[in-house]
């Protein structure tokens, strides 16, 4: 362990001492509830890994994460962008019945927060007796707000509270619980103390200092997101291996090697990966350990990123933003040693509000009644599970847009805040999985049963 870990680690030690002194026996011993650690990328798409077909670079560790465990192809978002995609996957309800449905921001720093009653995974885990921690962007409240992540559930936060904040790789500042963590060095737009490196270092000292209890960690990183700046040992093995067109730098800071960047942010992601496994291992607990691994929408085309050189979208139509396929579908990886069956590829049909009744089940935590989400646990362990009705998303940006996917149909809904200008399209993914032909015009009935859906799919918070 290395100053700045040992420093982290007496941070993090003061500043949680419960969590630190009180150990479960039990949960150290032959039947233990699993720890959970749930890997949040940001704006990662579903083309990203090279095991979902990614060739301009590797991933090595996730492909491996991949290969011992369950690899999901039909996997959807929360939404198609930050807070109302995390929001739906820590309370299991979709963007028609969520809280956050749009990234609303507040001034100076931070969103629109959640309910005070608001009911998250962190909450149910946290009252079970599993230690509750996250690192990285939070996005769903602002300081002080009555949704902080310490008042959501969680034991310790390390990080972004604001995401806006988070679109900034050098930060003046960031958070511990409910204190500014300074970072003078970073003035003046300088590049010391990168915040990836803070988080991961954290996420680290968090595992160790609870390595003897259950724990669940949200390790919520901001890679690949703009901005694309990170420092030069990161990046230097990879400028010059693609042909580039210079960043000069607006809201995000410049990059001249922007292709560079994000082939070298997913690799040092995908390196944190396999880093975190070696410390489960070292410290034994590795076998009682789920790590699932997922991004909170599609890829970008912020900062000097260009989504479509590297196939991020795996070849899906649209990008963030959209609710096409590309925006939306991304990539899932669950692995379990000694519970999953290794090498498993799944096919189910599922989204970020079936991540809350899943976790539940994996910890022996009985789920909330009233949620979206439908466990998808069956599916780990080789077995039959529950299929959706149908999925659905609404956004509230770029003249507000709907969808969805019922079975093999795919319905987009688009300018829903004009109503001249409203459109329904509708796709069949079982032959058109890039959604290149619209096939409502021959398709009434189906057509009648989106429109409907379209509404009461959905409550409060007008769409229009």
């Amino acid at each position: 362990m290395g100053n700045k870990e040992l420093i982290a680690a007496g941070i993090l030690l003061g500043a949680m001492p419960a969590m630190a002194a009180k150990v479960d026996k039990k949960a150290s011993g032959k039947g233990a509830r699993p720890n959970i650690i749930f890997i949040l990328a940001d704006d990662l798409g579903y083309g990203d890994l090279s095991c979902y077909g990614q060739q301009r670079y590797t991933t090595p560790n996730l492909d491996r994460l991949a290969s011992n465990g369950v690899r999901f192809t039909n996997h959807y978002t929360g939404s198609s962008v930050s807070a109302p995609s995390r929001c739906a996957l820590l309370t299991g309800m979709h963007t028609g019945h969520a809280a956050v449905r749009g990234n609303e921001e507040v001034d100076p720093e931070g969103q629109q927060p959640m309910p005070a009653t608001t009911v998250t995974i962190a909450k149910l885990l946290q009252q079970a007796g599993y230690r509750t921690g996250i690192t990285g962007k939070w996005g769903l409240g602002y300081p002080g707000s009555v949704s902080t992540p310490n008042k959501m559930g969680f034991d310790y936060f390390f990080g972004y509270n604001c995401q806006r904040e988070a679109h900034f790789a050098f930060p003046e500042h960031l958070w511990e619980n409910d204190r500014r963590v300074e970072y003078p060095e970073n003035r003046n737009a300088a590049h010391e103390t990168w915040s990836q490196e803070e988080i991961m270092s954290h996420a680290k000292t968090f595992i160790r200092s609870n390595s003897r209890n259950p724990f669940f960690l949200y390790l919520s990183v901001t890679v690949p997101h703009a901005e694309m700046v990170l420092p030069e040992r990161h990046i230097k093995d990879f400028v010059g291996k693609y042909p580039e067109k210079p960043f000069p730098g607006n809201h995000y800071g410049r990059q001249d090697y922007p292709h560079a960047a994000y082939a070298a942010m997913v690799t040092w992601l995908d390196g944190q990966v396999g880093e975190l496994q070696s410390l489960l291992k070292s410290l034994n607990i590795d076998s009682n350990t789920v790590i699932m691994f997922a991004s909170d929408n599609g890829p970008h085309a912020e900062g000097g990123n260009d989504p479509y050189f590297f196939n991020s979208n795996g070849g899906y139509r649209g990008i963030k933003r959209d609710l096409y396929e590309g925006g939306i579908r991304t990539p899932l990886i669950v692995s379990w040693p000694k519970k999953v069956k290794p090498g498993q590829v799944s096919h189910h049909v599922g989204a970020f509000w079936d991540i809350m009744p899943t976790i539940c089940d994996i910890a022996s935590v009985k789920a909330p009644q009233n949620i979206d989400g439908v466990s998808f646990y069956p599916t780990l362990m080789g077995k039959k599970v529950q299929e959706h009705e149908y999925l659905y998303w609404e956004f509230h940006e770029m003249g507000k847009r709907q969808a969805i996917r019922m079975g093999k149909w795919k319905a987009v809904r688009l300018n829903v805040a004009n109503p001249e200008k409203t459109k329904t399209e509708l796709y069949d993914l079982s032959v058109d999985p890039y959604e290149k032909s619209d096939v409502s015009a021959t398709n009434p009935e189906i057509m009648k049963k989106m429109e409907l859906l379209f509404t009461t799919a959905r409550t409060g918070k007008a769409l229009k």
